[in-house]
């Protein structure tokens, strides 16, 4: 007797049948596929996608930014033990710092140490904050005109104090945006007045927005001089200069900072360079891959599961069928082959459709956010692989059950 053979062909042709016949169940089998690899690619896509504008928006503004802390210049940080507020940083911060190569603007800013200090438009500093006629919970910060710069204010109206402001310790004053809304102000050329227990300072100008310490938004800013000389030096915190620096000089300028301004002691004040961006860059995208590389793993056990249940089913429905191949001759390895070959494809027909969903899913987010859609080589193209390759493991045990059944039972149900 002659052996029975199933040819490439024979087998891809019964395969086919088997899927084009039960288009319903195919599709819903192919469904668990779709969306596991389509989250599998979207993931990816969408992490690459993220990492890179998140790079972008680290290196417009945290790659220029150096600070310097004052590490001795708390209320009992002198070392004395008198408990005397004092500053480290010298009276021409600005000065220095302008000196140095590669520094665009930098200054001393600190928080003013007046306790619950009323700020109020009117003089008659009694009348409590919080009925319409004051500024109670307003902070009053510090700031060198340098400083101010530094923070790239955008100005709603009027101007910035300056040198001749600071120089002269005017009482001049800068509102945060919400500070002048709560005053109630809303325009500088009256030259309005605002009283600071009492303490009249005349604004110069209302901020909008600041790129640096957004914080003087909520307050009200006054040049250094004016504070060292009205309230003293700080006590609360300490003082602390910011910089801005030209790109790619942020790290020279963290060197060279504390020497720069005080180069009897240096160890008084410590600066603080940004992070490595690429450093960050690359853990963001280390652990944004991680968590959803774990979430496509779970979509596509998911899928996989579903393909192995629904494949298992199907032997269990084709057990006549199974029965009448194996006593025309067919062997096991034959209906194995022909169950691996149809989970399979339908793995691999889900890795496609999934792939495709998949880039689209990132296209749609970049072109919502107005981002730059980045797909990586090594997420797309293996991704049909990988259904594949799932759609034959989830068929492996139906296919090796339904190599199992033997002709003679298979006709007795």
């Amino acid at each position: 007797m002659r052996a029975t053979r199933l040819t490439l062909r024979d087998l891809f042709a019964e395969a086919l049948a088997g899927l084009v016949q039960r288009p319903g169940r195919s599709v819903l089998t192919m469904l668990g596929t779709v969306l596991g690899v389509g989250a599998f690619v979207a993931v990816l896509g969408l992490t690459s996608t993220a990492t890179g504008q998140i790079g972008k928006s680290f290196s417009l503004l945290q790659d220029t930014t150096v600070t310097v802390d004052d590490l001795g210049g708390a209320s009992t940080g002198d070392g004395t033990g008198t408990g005397r507020a004092r500053m480290d940083f010298p009276p021409d911060t600005d000065a220095r710092l302008a000196r140095l190569n590669g520094v665009a603007d930098g200054g001393v800013w600190w928080t003013v140490p007046l306790r619950n200090p009323v700020i109020s438009p009117r003089a008659d500093v009694t009348v409590e904050p919080g009925n319409g006629s004051g500024g109670g919970d307003l902070a009053l910060f510090a700031a060198s005109p340098g400083a101010l710069r530094a923070m790239q204010p955008t100005l709603a109206t009027g101007r910035l104090y300056n040198d001749f402001h600071q120089r002269r310790g005017e009482h001049v004053c800068l509102l945060g945006s919400s500070a002048a809304r709560l005053l109630g102000i809303t325009r500088v050329d009256n030259r309005p007045a605002v009283f600071v227990n009492g303490t009249a300072y005349t604004v110069v100008g209302l901020l909008s927005d600041v790129q640096r310490l957004p914080q003087t938004l909520l307050g009200m800013v006054i040049p250094s001089s004016t504070a060292l000389n009205t309230y003293g030096a700080p006590a609360d915190s300490p003082a602390q200069a910011v910089i801005r620096t030209r790109p790619g000089a942020a790290r020279l300028i963290a060197r060279q900072a504390a020497t720069a301004l005080r180069p009897d002691r240096p160890e008084l004040l410590k600066a603080v360079p940004p992070p490595d961006p690429h450093a960050l860059r690359d853990q963001v995208s280390t652990d944004l891959s991680g968590l959803f590389l774990v979430l496509a793993a779970i979509c596509l056990v998911v899928g996989a599961v579903g393909i192995a249940n629904t494949t298992l089913v199907a032997v269990l429905e084709r057990t006549g069928e199974i029965g009448l191949r194996r006593a025309l001759g067919a062997r096991p390895r034959h209906i194995t082959a022909q169950f691996l070959t149809e989970s399979t494809a339908l793995g691999a027909l889900g890795g496609l459709i999934g792939t495709s969903v998949g880039v689209a899913v990132v296209v749609a987010t970049a072109l919502a956010r107005h981002w730059t859609a980045v797909l990586e080589p090594y997420a797309v193209l293996p991704a049909p692989l990988i259904g594949a390759l799932v759609g034959f493991a989830a068929g492996l045990y139906p296919a090796l059950r339904a190599a199992r059944i033997e002709p003679l039972d298979a006709l007795r149900r």
